[in-house]
């Protein structure tokens, strides 16, 4: 039996169909919704993190196959594989994913996924090279290419850098998608956990645009008067003065 038909198998036996209903919820892939479609065995991610232990040897082409299943948690698996591919292999190997993974961008088509990977895949391939595939996938017409790209912010984020992610935040300020509203957020809220003044500056000159999602997320972790004071518009921060601009956007003006 070949390596990639024993872990299909393994995938089986572990399905869960009452939580796979309740992943099918969660994730939002009923008819017009953001995952239209994904079916779920109902495995939980501990349990495949055990099977990237116990298939450590396994082939990357094993793990691309995978990725092409039509269960969420056989991509997720392929992911995971993927990341520890990655932090174990050398630089071909490590080349050699990154390009598999931006082949593959269709089946990699819920949040988690990209959450999963993107940081270890994208970000660390592109760390001291150029970050144009970036901007590339930020102007993307799909939703995920564009999540990869702020994703991908948070390996240089944990490293201190933080120009290619407010970079990505003012070019996807006007995103239409809430889960992109949110990776915004979330991006600039670890900003802030590092370098309060390098996200309050993004603030002070863009959160008048800012979608409330984004603007919530990224003031998270702020104190609570500081945090009021940018959703109700009443504080002043030195010259500048919070204001309440279109759609309840919340915005600083002088």
């Amino acid at each position: 039996m070949s390596v990639l038909r024993e872990i299909e198998q393994e995938l089986g036996r572990l399905t869960d169909p009452q939580r796979a209903a309740h992943l099918q919820r969660f994730f939002k892939t009923g008819p017009g919704e953001y995952a239209e479609g994904d079916r779920f065995r109902g495995i939980r991610v501990p349990v495949l993190r055990k099977l990237v232990n116990r298939y450590e040897h396994v082939k990357l082409a094993d793990a691309a196959a995978l990725l092409e299943s039509r269960y969420h948690e056989d991509r997720l698996l392929a992911l995971l594989m993927f990341v520890r591919m990655t932090a174990a292999g050398d630089r071909e190997t490590r080349e050699d994913i990154y390009r598999l993974y931006l082949k593959k961008t269709a089946f990699i088509n819920n949040w988690d996924l990209v959450d999963t990977s993107a940081e270890h895949i994208i970000g660390a391939h592109l760390d001291g090279k150029s970050k144009t595939p970036l901007n590339r996938l930020a102007r993307s017409e799909c939703l995920w290419e564009r999540r990869m790209a702020v994703m991908a912010t948070f390996y240089d984020i944990k490293r201190g850098r933080f120009q290619q992610i407010l970079r990505l935040a003012e070019m996807l300020i006007d995103d239409p998608h809430d889960l992109i509203h949110k990776a915004v957020g979330w991006m600039l809220r670890e900003v802030g956990k590092r370098d309060l003044r390098a996200a309050e500056g993004f603030l002070r000159e863009h959160c008048r645009r800012m979608p409330r999602t984004m603007l919530r997320y990224a003031i998270e972790r702020f104190p609570e008067t500081k945090r009021q004071a940018y959703l109700s518009g009443s504080a002043e921060y030195g010259k500048m003065k919070c204001t309440q601009g279109p759609s309840g956007a919340t915005g600083l003006t002088g």
